[in-house]
């Protein structure tokens, strides 16, 4: 959507002045409580710090951004944002504000609440993930090193007005000022939550955090003030946590739960699939997602390059899809096949255990070693961490599987930096926007390898790194295809030093109840998995 924006506008002042488009052709209800089951309680709601797949849909819904997306779909649209307009360099952006937009606090919202925001997610005080996506802002370098507290390419020359100078044209820029971490929030909320913000949450988006009994509930109501009309369209909705997928599934059978976040266990997917009720039961989208297992190359024995290709030749990546009863392809690379860039004639590694075994060898382990293999507790990740474990095993690898709540496995793979292995299953890389970069700077880029972080594998190639830089500064739209090339190139290189093993491809799976209404495609949403901003009750 990016690229047709600036070729219909040259880099010209780009005005949209209408609320988000209506995203379907029926006229949705109004009204009604809507009930949601997940396994895992939410570790937080600070836009500048969740990062995982559950928690990225509720924070979308608590907070506005200057940019947002048609629900449903990749495409980009203003938000917060009345009109905006770029620079014929492309290194200037320019913001005007909708007027009267309000916190959930009662403050009117104003530019240099978003100055503020941005600012909070590259400061490492903040420990967040996203900073790295800012980085074509000017001073991130000093801001990010921890020399300043604020970034010189951010003005707030008046209350409606926000500008960004960029040090170079970045052709994401815009997308980058819709994801979560571009959220704004009210600094005085903040300040007040003293370090708690998580669980205080304040924005201006479409729903209010109402409760949130740890381990039990979170309840979310409809902002009365939102600045859309008649959205959201449901009163409220409850997300109960601890509920196991098989026994969510059953409730939402007996009508007593709407949406089964988890999905449906591969087990009884070809029940309800083929039952009466399945057809109006089941939502089956694609998604940009690559399921695949980090390879921490700060760990030994994973800091040698042949031991990483070797266990990548070892895993049977066909009978992972068949624990799916079919639902993913086997991946070759981490871009997915629908994602800008991806290349077709690349085959990754084969699955060959003699050839797993030689290089083994090769390496120095000819007898194998011991290791630990991270996995989340839901199912069906701890049966696929445990079909990775016996592959591991044919080639001499003790892989010990710790299957734990997400949030730990988050820990052990970011904060601590701890963990040799991690299967990503439940919490595998699903695209916050659609462009090949989201798969490198925040999973595999130098900028993810810290403390917060997602690049669990702790890569960093300071080359791949300026090449990225560099595809990202073609933002001419008529070298959008080039683009794309310089991308595949950077992944299939990346794979030479084998800091993953990508798995699967896999296809999002919602199980909701037939008194939801909408498009499927805002239960398999693009950019926030579940919307719901836009999902609706039928009676």
């Amino acid at each position: 959507m990016l690229n047709r924006w600036l070729r219909n506008t040259t880099m010209a002042t780009v005005l949209v002045l209408s609320p988000l488009p209506a995203w379907a052709q029926e006229t949705p209800k109004q009204g009604g409580d809507v009930l949601i089951t997940y396994k895992d309680d939410i570790a937080t709601l600070d836009p500048a710090v969740g990062y995982d797949w559950v928690n990225w849909s509720m924070i979308k819904s608590l907070y506005s951004r200057l940019m947002d997306y048609t629900p449903g779909t990749p495409d980009l649209v203003p938000s917060l944002a009345e009109t905006f307009d770029v620079s014929s360099d492309g290194l200037t952006y320019t913001f005007k504000l909708r007027k009267g937009v309000k916190f959930t606090n009662g403050r009117e919202l104003v530019a240099s609440d978003v100055k503020y925001s941005i600012e909070r997610a590259v400061n490492p005080k903040t420990q967040g993930p996203g900073a790295g996506f800012f980085s074509a802002i000017k001073g991130y370098e000093d801001l990010s090193g921890g020399k300043t507290t604020t970034l010189e390419g951010i003005e707030a020359p008046d209350a409606a007005t926000v500008v960004f100078h960029l040090s170079r044209p970045d052709a994401t820029f815009l997308h980058v000022l819709a994801i979560n971490f571009a959220s704004v929030v009210p600094q005085e909320a903040v300040e007040a939550a003293g370090g708690d913000f998580g669980k205080k949450p304040v924005g201006s988006g479409t729903f209010v955090l109402k409760e949130w009994t740890i381990g039990q509930r979170l309840v979310f109501a409809r902002n009365p003030d939102y600045f859309v009309k008649d959205m959201p369209h449901i009163d409220k909705f409850t997300v109960e946590v601890g509920q196991e997928p098989l026994v969510a599934l059953l409730r939402l059978q007996k009508g007593e739960v709407d949406i089964a976040g988890d999905g449906i266990p591969p087990a009884k997917f070809l029940e309800i699939k083929n039952s009466p009720a399945g057809a109006q039961m089941i939502v089956d989208g694609d998604q940009l997602h690559t399921g695949y297992v980090t390879l921490n190359t700060k760990v030994k024995p994973f800091d040698n390059v042949k031991v990483r290709q070797a266990v990548n030749m070892a895993v049977n990546k066909e009978r992972i899809t068949r624990i799916l009863n079919g639902r993913a392809t086997p991946a070759s690379q981490p871009l997915p096949p629908a994602m800008p860039g991806y290349d077709k004639s690349y085959a990754g590694y084969a699955y060959d255990v003699a050839k797993a075994k030689a290089l083994l060898a090769e390496a120095g382990f000819p007898s194998g070693f011991q290791t630990v293999l991270y996995s989340t507790n839901t199912d069906p990740q701890p049966r696929i961490a445990q079909a990775i474990q016996q592959d591991l095993a044919a080639i001499g690898v003790k892989a010990e599987v710790r299957a734990l709540a997400q949030s730990n496995v988050i820990a052990a793979g970011g904060t601590e930096g701890e963990a040799p292995m991690i299967w990503s299953g439940g919490m595998a890389w699903i695209a916050d926007f659609p462009d090949p970069s989201n798969f490198y700077g925040p999973i595999l880029g130098c900028s993810g390898a810290v403390s917060g972080g997602w690049n669990w594998s702790w890569y960093c190639n300071a080359d791949l790194d300026k090449r990225a830089v560099a595809a990202d500064s073609m933002s001419d739209p008529a070298k959008a295809a080039e683009r794309a090339a310089v991308w595949g190139k950077i992944f299939t290189d990346i794979m030479a030093d084998a800091p993953w093993i990508p798995v699967i491809n896999e296809r999002r799976v919602v199980a909701k109840s037939p008194r939801m209404g909408g498009s499927d495609k805002i239960y398999v949403d693009p950019t926030r998995v579940i919307n719901y901003d836009a999902i609706y009750v039928k009676q």
